[in-house]
């Protein structure tokens, strides 16, 4: 297409319209080597594309022992929890014989560029002997595998596999003068920038994240979960500390050392994001997915912080729910614990001003998660306030922010007009809203619905493809409701979707300002704005 604009055949619009923005996912991300004739042990579902070999492991801990050691590994999970954040991050890749398309595996892995397999039901994963046998097949751990994401196909062995130019270039390890590829490439998308309107963020979690995902193009970020930092290091041990914690002073004492963790990550993405947007969603899993569940770690948690160990038991057998998804989680967490939300408050506005002295531009925007009432959003909303007075106070400057919600049950979008009174932006978290409004465990939906979609009753996996019938009138109504209210706020997602070709141009057909996606999804959901933007024309 670029080629033909340079020889006077078509103009920029056409050479836009001619490149389907899925096949980006190409550009970025490693592939087998095209050569390589391999029979593959099983398939599950591709949940993030990219190909990577490693060996075998089938703990958190174990993948970043190896990893320290120089040796690329493949984490090995019937599914992920946050625990083993620090395990995907030391991993090539990730394989797990549950999980669906926005399970926590494939979500944490798109957002880190890594690649991921999820649902492969055909595996049995033997944790207590370290291997995996599939069709009589064994692979014990040190056993090499390779991942084909974009297919979803594992293969015994280390196959070669072929580099992104554009990610070495991003990378800084290649310049963009020697690559024709990375310079078709930018050239395709910055014609594409100059026709959409829908502004494209990113959901980032770390500094590191933040810079690739501007390095991708993306205008701000529009997810950042607070959480995965507390996984990080030593930060688990204060984490676990405050939920385990008898009585408030407790919990303060250990939110106390969370705070400078917390402060140190938020002015990193602030410096990162210069000049952009970056949306900070307040605590959202259940507490008991910090805590160990028995085992050595168990152990040696109640050793270090000097509980018994029938009492550690006791704490997280009662933090045990029947259903978490629906439990204590989210804007429900800071009004049980409001210490929470004032440390993550303090954390943010300190962050802010001492960024903001830097000569950072910062623009704060604070999400509390998933509120059903008015109610829930001002008790949460009041207390981020106070903290903000209190650390513009003392410190003596004053940082503009907002402060809005996700908009992620039914009930919210529901009575959008009352939440928009008081909340300055919406943003849609489609991965929870289609859970909720379908029903369905995005965990565990991966088991069936490849049987529904392959007999007709889905044309696509909801959680892939934005349902437009269902959960996108629900957006429709919180947006027509929500503006109503509030002319100006501001309407974004900040789910999977968001990089999802047909899903982004529904957002621009519903009017949100912007989707927000995976980095390694930032260029796709570029072009595909385009895409929307010419169509409509």
């Amino acid at each position: 297409a670029r080629d033909m604009v340079a020889e006077g055949l078509i103009d920029r619009n056409e050479a836009v319209r001619r490149v389907p923005a899925g096949q980006l996912d190409q550009l970025l991300h490693p592939i087998i080597d095209p050569s390589v004739r391999a029979v593959p042990l099983c398939v599950g579902l591709p949940a993030s594309p990219g190909a990577a070999s490693g060996v075998a492991v089938f703990d958190p801990d174990s993948a970043e022992v190896r990893n320290a050691a120089g040796d690329a590994v493949i984490l090995v999970r019937d599914e992920t929890t946050p625990e083993d954040f620090h395990g995907i991050v030391a991993a090539r890749a990730v394989l797990t014989a549950r999980g669906g398309m926005t399970s926590h595996a494939a979500v944490v892995a798109r957002g880190m560029g890594k690649c991921a397999i999820v649902g492969c039901k055909d595996i049995e994963v033997d944790l207590e002997h370290r291997r995996f046998s599939v069709d009589g097949t064994q692979i014990c751990e040190g056993d090499w595998l390779t991942l084909d994401g974009a297919t979803g196909r594992v293969f015994a062995g280390n196959l070669a596999t072929i580099p992104s130019e554009v990610v070495r270039v991003t990378s800084g390890a290649i310049t963009a003068a020697s690559s024709p590829v990375y310079q078709s490439y930018s050239e395709l998308l910055g014609w594409a920038d100059e026709v959409r309107s829908l502004k494209v963020r990113a959901n980032a979690d770390t500094p590191r994240d933040a810079r690739i995902a501007r390095a991708f193009g993306a205008e701000g970020i529009g997810l950042c979960r607070t959480e995965h930092m507390f996984f990080e290091g030593d930060r688990i041990t204060s984490m676990r500390e405050m939920i385990v914690a008898r009585d408030e002073l407790g919990r303060r004492r250990a939110l106390a050392k969370l705070l400078p963790m917390q402060r140190g990550d938020f002015e990193g993405i602030f410096e990162a994001m210069n000049g952009l947007p970056v949306t900070i969603r307040l605590l959202d899993p259940p507490l008991h997915e910090f805590l160990p569940h028995g085992g050595e770690e168990g152990k040696l948690l109640a050793r270090t912080l000097n509980v018994p160990r029938s009492e550690l038991h006791r704490i997280v057998e009662s933090l045990r729910e029947s259903n978490p998804m629906l439990g204590h989680r989210g804007c429900r967490l800071g009004i049980t614990f409001p210490e929470i939300t004032e440390m993550q408050g303090r954390a943010i506005f300190e962050a802010a001003v001492r960024a903001m002295r830097r000569g950072i531009d910062v623009r704060p925007e604070i999400m509390i998660p998933l509120v059903s009432t008015v109610a829930e959003f001002d008790h949460q909303r009041a207390i981020l306030e106070e903290a903000a007075q209190q650390v513009m106070g003392v410190m003596g400057e004053n940082v503009d922010y907002l402060i809005g919600t996700m908009i992620e049950l039914p009930r919210a979008a529901l009575t959008a007009d009352e939440i928009a009174r008081s909340a300055q932006f919406f943003s849609f978290g489609t991965n929870d809203l289609t859970q909720t409004t379908y029903g369905l465990s995005r965990d565990d939906a991966g088991r069936f619905l490849p049987a529904y979609i392959e007999s007709g009753i889905f044309g696509d996996d909801p959680f892939q493809v934005l349902d437009a019938r269902g959960v996108g009138r629900l957006i429709r109504i919180a947006v027509e409701e929500g503006r109503r209210v509030r002319p100006d706020l501001k309407l974004g997602i900040c789910g999977e979707h968001g990089g999802e070709p047909r899903s982004v141009a529904l957002c621009h057909q519903m009017g949100l300002d912007y989707v927000s996606c995976s980095p390694f999804r930032v260029p796709i959901a570029r072009l595909a704005a385009a895409h929307a933007a010419l169509d409509a024309k």
